[in-house]
Parts: C-alpha cells; structure tokens; sequence
C-alpha cells in the first residue's frame, strides 16, 4: 500500500492562507505523502454563482502552493465534462494512484451539508473525510450516523488553527480596493492585480 494522499478540492476563487494551512496540517498530522489540490470546473452546489475562469483559478493554485513539494496540482476535476461531482473524481483518482488510500480534507461547514452532497455513502467509500473543525459550524453526528451507518469509521479530526478568511471576503475586499495582503500569498496578489480580477460585480460565493 502506497502512503497514503490528500484532496483538497474546492473553486478557490482565490486559493487563501486558509487553504494552504489546512492543507499543511492534514499532511503533519495524517502522515499525508502528498496533498492533491484539486479546483472543480463548476461545483454542482454553486451552480448559480459567477466563477472565474479556470485558467485563472489553476495559475493562482500553481503560484500558491510553489515551493512546497508535499502540494501538487491535480487536474483531475477540471479536464472533464462536468457536472463535477466528488464521488467521480475521487473514483477517478483511484484509477490513477492504485493501492492508495485517500483522505479527503473539509470543515465542519462542509460536513454539516454533507447529505446534500451527491452520493455521501459513495464519498466514503473512496475516500476517509479529514475534518478541520470550524467555529459556529456543529453537524448533527446523529443525523448523519442514522443517514450514513459507518460514517464516524471514516472521520478523522484535525487540530487546526481556525483562520476567518474566505474567498468571498477576500474578493469583495479586491472589488473595494481594500487591501488583501497577508491573505493571499503574495504572488497571488500579484496576480489578481496584474489580470485585474474580482474588480467587477461579484456573486457571494466561497
């Protein structure tokens, strides 16, 4: 059996300091040998709300996690015909990284939603969720262990520090001409400055 990889998924529009931290403590703590990030085309929850374009959302991934080689980009979600479901990447992931075990990093936030994911019991099948937990963000284990028997077989809880930064805030505040410094990394800054992104009205999204 192969060591044992991460998945962080998500729009990241733009990826964040939080990101990068969450991501860097599931490694420590789960003995993760890789971190995937891996940004969807379209989320299926988010199907209404404006996304940047993809190319725009992978360069800054890229520039983020530069430097760090336990973090790599995954194009797993994003070179596919959508709807982009979790269950089908993480299917898709199998195939590609045989005898590895999966570990797919959320907050409570998202696992307090998870039964409005498509196919939870397949999620957790392919892969354990490692859960940061998030302040104001309880799920209810009893209805979650009633709708999903196993489920708490397949949690792992993280101990992480919980930063409140979040890519709507982090995109209103661009559209303010507030400053974002020290919440991107800084050659993501650079980016959303040099192509002039999230300057125009913008729909709540994270």
């Amino acid at each position: 059996m192969n060591k044992p990889l991460g998945i962080l998924g998500g729009t990241f529009d733009p990826p964040h300091l939080a990101h990068l931290v969450l991501a860097e403590q599931a490694r420590a703590q789960l003995g993760l040998e890789r971190v995937l990030f891996c940004p969807v085309g379209q989320q299926p929850l988010k199907a209404d709300y404006s996304v940047t374009p993809v190319e725009h959302r992978l360069a800054m991934v890229q520039l983020a996690i530069a430097g760090q080689p336990h973090f790599e980009l995954s194009l797993v979600d994003v070179n596919r015909p959508g709807p982009h479901y979790t269950g089908d990447m993480l299917a898709l992931l199998h195939a590609n990284y045989a005898n590895t075990d999966f570990n797919f990093i959320v907050g409570t936030d998202s696992l307090r939603d998870f039964l409005r994911w498509r196919d939870p019991a397949r999620i957790i099948s392919l892969a354990r969720l490692a859960v940061a937990r998030r302040p104001g963000s309880q799920p209810d284990m009893a209805e979650l262990d009633a709708a999903l028997p196993g489920l708490r077989e397949r949690l792992v809880w993280l101990d992480t520090p919980w930063l409140d930064i979040s890519a709507t805030d982090i995109r209103r505040r661009v559209r303010l001409g507030l400053p974002i410094r020290y919440l991107v990394p800084l050659p993501v800054e650079a980016y959303i400055e040099q192509h002039e992104l999230y300057t125009q009205p913008w729909h709540p999204g994270n």
